[in-house]
């Protein structure tokens, strides 16, 4: 899988990119401030390259521009500026990608991949996940449960695949709403709710008779394989 460098100085949005990717199956580095992005770029050569543009030390436009003078690696910009004069200006100076916090990892993952292919290289994605008799498969968007397909609704698809990348964790409705609907804040618990019903119902089980979407009270849910111990 390719290598990413994801240039970040937010603590806890750094750890989210480098974990989303990581589960992905990406190899993925990181650093906090401008001339260690730097520094790692010119070290490391990673496959893509993701930039904030509020840094600490650097500006994130010049950083663009002395990435670009050294290396022809994709820059991908994750920012909270959503203003058209910053997205021209760091278009211009050499990165390829715009994304706009907040955002999902699946969407920065669909811009890796289509950078990469811009590129000529090849991102053939993570092999498909297996769950005792249920298989997830990324690439594809496809479900089987005891080789019959699942026809699942994109929500439904993107809640079991964020449940099945934490397999056996406990994972909350918020960190829920916040990775599949990007409501970190102000979302309803009451829309993780429906889909788990939705998605426990094409599973063929229930809340009261669960296999492998089980209910933590008061906490969340997890996907566990039925067939372990």
């Amino acid at each position: 899988m390719p290598s990413i460098l994801v240039v970040e100085d937010d603590d806890a949005i750094r750890a989210a990119v480098r974990r989303g990717l990581s589960e992905r199956g990406y190899a993925v580095a990181a650093a906090a401030n401008g001339m260690a992005g730097l520094e790692a770029v010119l070290r490391d050569q990673p496959q893509v390259v993701l930039l904030d543009l509020g840094l600490p030390d650097i500006d994130g436009i010049t950083l663009i521009a002395m990435i670009r003078a050294a290396s022809a690696v994709p820059i991908i910009v994750i920012t909270a500026q959503d203003d058209d004069p910053t997205m021209i200006r760091a278009l211009d100076e050499g990165a390829d990608d715009y994304v706009v916090k907040p955002f999902g990892t699946d969407q920065v993952a669909a811009r890796i991949r289509a950078v990469l292919r811009r590129g000529g290289q090849s991102d053939t994605g993570p092999e498909p996940l297996r769950i005792g008799e249920l298989v997830i498969d990324e690439r594809t968007r496809t479900v089987s449960l005891r080789g019959a397909p699942l026809e699942l609704a994109r929500k439904e698809f993107d809640l079991l695949l964020a449940l099945a990348h934490r397999q056996g964790e406990v994972v909350t409705k918020r960190e829920l709403l916040a990775e599949v609907w990007q409501q970190a804040y102000g979302g309803s618990d009451r829309t993780v709710d429906v889909h788990l019903s939705w998605l426990r119902r094409k599973l063929g089980e229930t809340a009261a008779e669960p296999r492998y979407l089980l209910s933590v009270r008061g906490v969340g849910v997890r996907l566990v394989d039925p067939g372990s111990p």
